[in-house]
């Protein structure tokens, strides 16, 4: 070590971080590519910053510059529609990232004891990057992010008594507008994505507080060798790091596949009308949030009675933070619970056709989509804590399988 960094490690300790974190951190050695998604999710963060940051420069938080500042980034800005391309795509991806790394928690039971703390974190962060995403998406000030933000801020109006006047607070008045765009860029810009990476800090440290869970479920901090280390654990540096650089890859060839030849994914990741300025006066046939929003709106609409809905929404959001106590079943992962493999799967297509549904026009024909869809998703969570003490399990390995 140099002198320069003798000196440093003195002052900070870096080199114990290392080894906390990366070289004496042992991972279980039986990973798959579902557990790809915790790294890349890191890069996409640091994808969005810098995008982010570029897309700063020349954005006019006004309602009469928004779009045309976009337009500009767009059409007169060097490199700037990849920029704008780079940070929008990044958005969606982000999310599929998201749900791949839940669903991957949910599968191997990554939300038992010892781990609630990081699964709660985690999923706090889930919640942080949607209200980053909504208030992102309203920016641009397109007609239909116009339209969006006025219906997804108007289910604030519907809470008694403060409703009204947190509704009035967070548009700034009373509509979308310049105090709306200001207000919504300072939360993007910097509170929600300071909030985001103090809890992806934490979730990091509690992860590495109580260690990894594998697909088998098992812990392998229980079987060690002479030398205190685990036997079914190997050092996150260099052997997993080498392999999420694979992982690196592989995405950002995805990731620029993306960018180049279908930035829009054919109207999933931006809209048609987003290319339209903002206009009150012309109101829109069927307001849809961006497709990672759209479950929670289905939901919404499941039920005819707004009051009802906006309860049944909210309860969806608030009971996986209950999943750590809900399951009870002793047994971890998926692969030795069939049953809960089941549900879980079920739950799993659920929430996709909601999200499917939620894009689609209010008209009577998906009412019934929504309806059971709905059911079967809060169905899973209402079940859980008696199907988990019943259901019959496969006898689980003392350590890691291959």
């Amino acid at each position: 070590m140099s002198r320069f960094l003798v000196w440093v490690n003195k002052r900070l300790p870096l080199d114990e971080t290392v080894k906390e974190h990366l070289t004496e951190y042992f991972a279980p050695k039986n990973f798959n590519i579902l557990y790809y998604a915790g790294s890349l999710l890191l890069l996409m963060i640091v994808i969005q910053l810098i995008s982010g940051f570029f897309l700063m420069a020349h954005y006019d938080p006004t309602s009469q510059g928004a779009f045309a500042s976009v337009q500009g980034i767009m059409y007169d800005t060097k490199w700037g529609w990849l920029i704008r391309y780079m940070h929008v795509d990044g958005v969606s991806l982000i999310f599929i990232l998201l749900y791949a790394h839940m669903f991957r928690g949910l599968l191997y039971g990554s939300h038992r004891a010892p781990r609630e703390l990081v699964w709660i974190i985690g999923y706090i962060i889930y919640l942080l990057m949607m209200a980053e995403a909504f208030v992102g998406y309203v920016l641009p000030f397109g007609n239909l992010s116009y339209w969006a933000g006025e219906v997804i801020t108007s289910i604030i109006h519907a809470v008694p008594v403060i409703g009204p006047p947190l509704t009035t607070l967070a548009r700034g008045g009373p509509g979308i507008g310049t105090a709306t765009l200001q207000r919504f860029l300072a939360l993007h810009v910097v509170l929600f994505f300071l909030i985001i990476l103090a809890a992806i800090a934490m979730h990091i440290v509690a992860l590495h507080r109580v260690g990894s869970n594998n697909p088998d479920g098992v812990e392998i901090k229980k079987h060690k060798g002479p030398d205190g280390k685990p036997l079914d654990g190997i050092p996150f540096h260099p052997y997993y790091t080498v392999k999420d650089l694979f992982g690196v890859g592989v995405w950002l060839t995805i990731f620029v596949s993306v960018i180049f030849y279908a930035p829009t994914m054919h109207g999933i990741f931006m809209e048609r009308t987003t290319f339209l300025a903002a206009n009150p006066m012309v109101s829109l046939p069927d307001v849809t949030p961006p497709w990672y929003l759209s479950p929670y709106y289905a939901m919404l609409r499941a039920v005819p009675n707004k009051y009802y809905g906006i309860a049944i929404m909210i309860t969806s959001v608030l009971l996986p933070f209950l999943l750590p106590w809900l399951d009870r079943n002793p047994v971890r992962s998926s692969r030795y619970r069939p049953v809960y493999k089941i549900m879980l799967i079920v739950a799993g297509i659920s929430f996709i056709t909601l999200a499917w549904v939620g894009e689609q026009p209010p008209l009577p024909k998906y009412f019934l989509i929504e309806r059971a869809a709905t059911a079967l998703y809060l169905g899973f969570y209402i079940l859980l804590p008696i199907i988990s003490k019943i259901e019959p399990t496969r006898p689980v390995p003392e350590r890691v399988t291959g």
